[in-house]
């Protein structure tokens, strides 16, 4: 795809704002009680523009999500965009993932985590196989 004379890198991550976390992921306005929205399990990358580490671990993000392309959804969530999200779950350093499972609870992780790390949540925590 190209935009403005620049091509841009066809993405398998959504980014959401605080309205479409709360239609896709969890509208905690509503109740406290933790009630995923989605269909699949999922990722969600709390990170910022100018952070180091999230860029480390975007592209390792986007191969996941290309690897487990209709078995997951990952998604990314701008801090700075949307610092009232942010707020409200305690994000306070990024990056901050948040792995949903397709029943039970959810879990956070911080820090630029390896490959190996991912794929072994994603087994463990998500219950889902490459």
């Amino acid at each position: 795809m190209k935009a403005g004379g620049y091509y841009l890198k066809e993405s398998h991550m959504n980014h959401l704002s605080k309205q479409e976390f709360m239609e896709k992921i969890f509208d905690y306005t509503s109740s406290e009680k933790w009630s995923f929205k989605g269909n699949r399990p999922a990722i969600v990358d709390f990170y910022a523009e100018w952070c180091g580490p999230c860029k480390m671990i975007s592209p390792v993000l986007e191969d996941l999500a290309k690897q487990y392309d209709g078995k997951i959804d990952i998604y990314k969530v701008n801090t700075d965009e949307a610092s009232d999200l942010a707020s409200d779950f305690g994000i306070t350093s990024v990056p901050t993932l948040l792995f949903i499972p397709k029943d039970g609870e959810p879990r956070f992780a911080q820090g630029a985590l390896p490959r190996a790390a991912f794929q072994e949540i994603i087994r463990d925590v998500l219950k889902v196989e490459a």
